[in-house]
Parts: structure tokens; sequence; C-alpha cells
């Protein structure tokens, strides 16, 4: 059901397209609005969408609702997605030729996308579980290297402040080396899009034989998800092998925000004393507002 549903987002300008010739008077202006620029209706509030189709506010609902949308934020997720995974009507792949405006739009359009893909591919319970672990933690290590690495320091300089000791590192020998002084409840948090880099996977499988716990950011079914205690399965419709990671690292970074939420929520609300002192610590390094 959810491949279907994908499908029909990748497909939804083409579906638009076919059916315009079906369409009452009204729904028609809708669909010519969208389709003489779909990155234009993709920033489009309902109201502004009714305007450039000189229609009222519920007869683009009804058009949404005819394409299978729940309402108009629904439909223009499914048409970003359209837009990002390529279509017909326009390209998605950064061409030479593009102005920064066009590029720019398709960059962010796509991470619009992606996010919301993986959005629905989240496992809850794995997020829980997850949770759990890095609450009852003596220690955390975020392992990244490449373009994961710094999403290992974004995720140390968000759980520091959780009064558990945590680091993170993006040499592998330094991964090494911690991995083979881990044991029972340390948490080794390893990043990685593909899942596929031979010394994480090996780093994974000496630090959980040693007794760590292994928490994966990485793509389902790989050989890292495999080595982990638990995945976090993160995918994104990205080619790392040959281009650099955009789309990917945004999710990932993402999924430490969720972590991070998901900890301080189960601190409960006496921690939050601890943030606030922390957060107004900042307070005079900065000029007033």
């Amino acid at each position: 059901m959810a491949a279907n549903q994908a499908q029909r987002d990748d497909n939804l300008l083409e579906d638009i397209q076919l059916r315009l010739d079906t369409l009452n008077k009204s729904e028609r202006k809708v669909a010519e609005a969208i389709l003489r620029d779909p990155s234009a209706a993709t920033r489009y509030s309902i109201a502004a969408l009714a305007r450039a189709a000189d229609v009222s506010e519920p007869t683009v609902n009804r058009f949404c609702r005819g394409f299978s949308a729940t309402g108009f934020p629904d439909f223009k997720i499914r048409l970003a997605q359209s837009i990002a995974t390529g279509t017909p009507y326009i390209g998605q792949n950064v061409e030479p030729d593009d102005t920064v405006a066009e590029f720019a739009d398709k960059i962010m359009l796509s991470t619009i996308a992606s996010l919301d893909k993986a959005r629905q591919a989240l496992d809850p319970k794995a997020l829980s579980v997850a949770i759990d672990y890095l609450i009852q933690a003596k220690q955390i290590n975020f392992f990244g290297m490449g373009g994961s690495a710094p999403v290992a320091m974004d995720a140390q300089h968000k759980f520091f402040r959780f009064n558990i000791p945590v680091m993170s590192y993006d040499d592998a020998l330094m991964q090494r080396m911690v991995a083979a002084g881990s044991t029972t409840g340390d948490v080794i948090v390893l990043i990685s899009y593909t899942g596929r880099t031979r010394e994480t996977v090996e780093i994974a499988q000496q630090a959980r034989a040693n007794g760590a716990t292994i928490i994966g950011i990485t793509m389902p079914g790989s050989p890292l998800a495999e080595a982990c205690t638990v995945v976090i399965e993160v995918t994104a419709p990205e080619d790392t092998e040959v281009y650099m990671p955009m789309s990917s690292r945004i999710i990932h970074l993402t999924v430490i925000d969720i972590l991070a939420t998901g900890v301080t929520l189960k601190r409960g609300a006496d921690f939050l004393g601890h943030l606030k002192k922390i957060k107004e610590s900042l307070k005079p390094t900065r000029f007033p507002i």
C-alpha cells in the first residue's frame, strides 16, 4: 500500500496533466495554475493558489481531495515529492546551466520531499527502544565518518546537556579504540547513510562483542544494520556514491533531534530547570535584542 502511495506521489503532475480534460471548469483552472509553475505551487498558501487560479478556496480543497489528498497541505507535500523524484514535466537533476534560483529551488524541494518520505518510514518502536537505551547509558559515543561526521558532532552538542558523559568521534582509529574499551552500559550511536563502510561495520561488531549497546542510524538491510542492537532505519532517494550527501544528512540531523527530544521528555519536568540554566549561561555572551 505504501509503495502504491509513493508511486502515486511520483506521478502526481502526470496525473493532473492526464485528467485535465475531465475536470470541471473551476478545477481545471486550479490544475492549469499548478502546471504553469509546479515549484511555485508548493510555496503557495491555499489563498494564494485560489487567487492564481481565480477560484474559491473550497474549490482548491475539492481539487486536492480529487487527487487523494486529505487537504491542501497534504497535496503540497505530494506535489513536492512528485517534483523531487522527477517527471516528464520538470526534471530535478541539477543542470550546469541552472540559475541560482532554479537549483536552490530544486534542492529545497528535494529535501522537503525526502524528509516527508523519511517521516512516513520511521519506526516509532525502534525510536522508543533507542531512547530508553540512551536514558540508561553510562556514557554515549556518537560515531560518524565523512558526511556523517558533522551529524555526530551535532549529536554531541545536543546530548551533553543530559548529564551523561558524551563524545563524538570522526576518526576511524579513535572509534576502534573507543569500541575496544567499551563495556556493558555504554551506548554507541553509529551514523552511516549507506551502512556499507567496512570499518564502521567492524567497529560496531567489536563494540557489541564487548557488551556495548549499538544504535544504528542507517539504511535498512545494510551490513551495519545487521550488526546493531537497534536500528533506526533511514532511507533517502540519494545516490551518495556519485553525489555529495544533502537530504540524507538533513534526515540524520532530524533523527538526532527526535532522539534528543525523547530523552528530554523522559527526564520529566524537573529536568527543565537544568536545561534552562545551561541556556541562560549564554545570555552574557550576546548583544541584547
